[in-house]
């Protein structure tokens, strides 16, 4: 056999691929790969196969060269990676031309005979090919990541200098000046690191970088007016304290954004979430449920001692001067039934091995039933006592009965009857933070948990916050600038409880097996994109009469959002492009949807406004999607997308029309929620139509191509996305099919989690 056209690939194949864009612009690669090396081998091959194959192999090979046109021009920008991106394009063109010529298959003209090395004759040589492909293309890719997080780096960088300057600055002119260079440099770090956050394949690294970012956001308002109060009151140590406090917050913050950024933390350990109650019943019932398949597989000391385990961590619930009679002796009397059901399993286990018994026995059966219901039964009640005293302390400070009374003391200068208030503070600050503790218990996911300890942190710092900004207002009655600071920390406060009941649902959602990590997302304003509305629209509220007025749309507007998310669950591929935006849009809308009642991060109409404007945006690349989608339908199927497809531009346009109109006055403006949040429920409509027949086409288009009957594009499973156009390449071709590199390295949505 002749050697192979393609020599050793040097790379490592088993790159560790961290964000969704990678993978998603490697798998089509890969599908289109294991085409060609999966080929029928027939003695006779029909000429329909033959030009399949290589319409394939060619696809490929200028696809590649596209890709490293762009990888090369992105080595001569940055001079530390040149040497390895430069090497790992040459083995990227190599192994495209290999595979061209690998694929240049013999037309019936050409007898097999003259010699010609193809996929035919060399399927060894086109394994090689294929993995040096695979191998430079995901170097190329991790490489160009490396660019990312060197922005988001520099960006870090360059806010913290600016913090520094502003923590010494001495007037309020100088004050001035340097915080709206800071404000344009954290607009710019949102960005970043929203589009890092979206971007990310590992869920828990999502939830932390969503805490840090929300960390980021509320601090930037709180150093903007601790600052001033601290200017304004040089000698008040309780001011002093107030404004270190978020110097110090935000610091850690964005460590932490750092250490998820660069998968590093300075002590070289990974981050390792505090034990929590479902994590141990998870872990233990799977053991139990493992003694089925092998009833020698661990001792019985180790089942006991991980009960024991789950039992010693009730008692933050048993020992909690919180918890009522009821609640603790039901958990005791749990607790007390699943360790009997333990004892009678690990009897019948014992016996069952003593007879050397290759299965369990039907005792034994029974016996593992029992002791699965018995530890869930007490998940269930601690659950009902966690949500329970949650959903109570929601209530209890529905009111703000304490922070009206924290200002008002504070603006009379009562210091006695602050001080009183402040205690009566601190003692809720200790049931939210105990209530959030319980919360992560019982969360059911890594996210919701790290949301959970996200709660608790914010209580225990904001707390003394308030109580020191309270003190600096009641030792200054008269100034503006210490009541306005205390507002914003008071604010903030409400803000955390809105957040913990949004939590509170979804941890729900998730014990009655209901989707529980729908998230919520608000889009900041990208300099230049979105500044015609930042002056011209007043940022308000709706009122109680308003939000009743449109609650109903608004209801309909969630049920939508379900809907999507029920059809999105049946598609094979839960990365493709076009689950991908409808879920994103199904988040967006269900964000919309909180609006309405009050509730979520779009606490004002003009941040509903931002987001109906980012969420049809999405949509057009929905649209995208879709028309790529229907150009390989044949005339019937296409008909059916294009009508719909048509339909979601349309209203898109509207979405978008509506959202850029300047309102004026309350009676205006609530029309244009309205509008906004109508347009949204009309798009999400279409959205759920969709969704089922492109299933259906998709699968369809699938199970035809096995045959070989038509090579797969690239572009087939992750479609375009627009892109501005890019210097590097004037037609802003997308050779690479699923998504540029030069849109990899821009930033791949305009959402930013929080």
């Amino acid at each position: 056999m002749a050697s192979s056209p393609c020599g050793n690939s040097n790379f490592d194949s088993g790159l560790e691929i961290k964000t969704r864009s990678v993978e998603q612009t490697l798998i089509p690669l890969v599908s289109q790969i294991t085409t060609l090396i999966n080929h029928k081998d027939k003695p006779k091959k029909s000429e329909k196969t033959l030009r399949a194959i290589q319409r394939v192999g060619q696809a490929v090979n200028v696809a590649v060269g596209r890709f490293v046109t762009v990888g090369e021009a992105i080595a001569v920008e940055n001079e530390e990676l040149k040497e390895e991106m430069g090497l790992a394009c040459q083995e990227a063109r190599r192994a495209g031309d290999a595979i061209a010529q690998l694929t240049d298959a013999l037309s019936p003209e050409q007898p097999e005979s003259d010699g010609r090395i193809t996929v035919f004759s060399d399927k060894t040589g086109m394994v090689k090919a294929a993995r040096m492909l695979l191998s430079s293309v995901t170097k190329v890719l991790v490489l160009a990541d490396r660019i990312v997080i060197k922005q988001i780096i520099t960006s870090r960088n360059k806010v913290l200098a600016t913090l520094e300057q502003l923590e010494r600055v001495s007037s309020f002119q100088e004050f001035v000046q340097i915080f709206s260079q800071f404000g344009n440099e954290m607009v710019e770090f949102a960005h970043l690191t929203g589009d890092r956050q979206n971007d990310l394949k590992d869920e828990k690294k999502k939830a932390r970088m969503a805490a840090a970012r929300a960390v980021l956001e509320k601090c930037t308002m709180m150093l903007l007016t601790a600052s001033k109060t601290c200017l304004r009151h040089p000698d008040c140590e309780s001011a002093r304290h107030n404004k270190d406090a978020v110097f110090r917050r935000m610091r850690v913050a964005l460590e932490q954004v750092i250490e998820i950024v660069t998968d590093a933390r300075p002590s070289g350990d990974a981050q390792v979430l505090p034990a929590s109650i479902y994590t141990g019943i998870k872990d233990f019932k799977a053991k139990v449920e493992g003694l089925r398949e092998s009833l020698f597989s661990l001792p019985p000391e180790s089942l006991v001692a991980q009960l024991e385990g789950v039992v010693e961590q009730t008692e933050d619930f048993t020992d909690s001067a919180y918890t009522s009679h009821e609640h603790r002796e039901s958990i005791l009397q749990r607790c007390h039934l699943t360790r009997q059901e333990l004892e009678q399993l690990i009897a019948a286990w014992m016996q069952a091995q003593s007879f050397k018994a290759k299965e369990a026995s039907e005792e034994m059966e029974v016996c593992i039933l029992k002791t699965c219901q018995s530890v869930n039964d007490l998940r269930r009640e601690l659950h009902r006592t966690a949500v329970g005293r949650a959903a109570d302390l929601l209530k209890c400070h529905a009111d703000h009965t304490v922070l009206k009374a924290l200002k008002a003391s504070g603006e009379e200068g009562n210091l006695e009857a602050g001080a009183e208030y402040s205690h009566t503070l601190m003692e809720q600050k200790e049931q939210l933070v105990e209530t959030c503790r319980l919360l992560r218990h019982v969360s059911g996911t890594e996210p919701l948990e790290i949301t959970s300890i996200h709660a608790e942190e914010t209580f225990q710092v904001i707390g003394p916050q308030i109580i020191s900004a309270a003190q600096t207002l009641a030792l200054h009655p008269s100034s503006k600038i210490a009541k306005e600071n205390l507002e914003v920390f008071c604010e903030a406060w409400e803000s955390q409880l809105s957040d913990m009941a949004i939590l509170l649902r979804e941890i729900n959602d998730v014990f009655e097996g209901r989707r529980g990590d729908k998230r919520t997302y608000l889009s900041l304003p990208r300099p230049g994109k979105h500044s015609a509305n930042l002056k011209t629209v007043k940022a308000v509220k709706l009122d109680a009469e308003e939000q009743t007025t449109i609650a109903k749309v608004g209801l309909e507007l969630r049920l939508l959002t379900s809907d999507v998310d029920s059809e999105s669950e049946k598609w094979e591929d839960q990365d493709h492009d076009i689950v991908r935006l409808s879920q994103s849009m199904s988040s967006m809308a269900y964000s919309m949807y909180l609006f309405t009642r009050g509730e979520g991060l779009l606490k004002t109409t003009l941040d509903l406004f931002h987001q109906a404007e980012v969420f049809s945006e999405e949509g057009f690349q929905l649209c995208s999607c879709l028309q790529a989608l229907s150009s390989q339908l044949g005339d019937d199927e296409k008909a059916v997308t294009t009508s719909e497809t048509e339909k979601l531009v349309a209203l898109c346009q509207q979405l978008q029309l509506t959202g850029r109109t300047v309102a004026q006055g309350k009676s205006a403006t609530f029309q244009k929620v309205d509008a906004c949040i109508q347009n949204a429920r009309s798009i999400m409509t279409v959205v759920v139509c969709l969704l089922p027949v492109c299933n259906k086409l998709i699968r369809k288009c699938k199970s035809e191509r096995s045959s070989m009957g038509s090579p797969q594009s690239w572009g087939e499973n992750q479609l375009p996305t627009p892109v501005k156009e890019d210097p590097l390449d004037s037609k802003n071709t997308n050779g690479f099919g699923v998504k540029s590199l030069e849109h990899h390295m821009a930033g791949l949505t305009f959402l930013e989690s929080k």
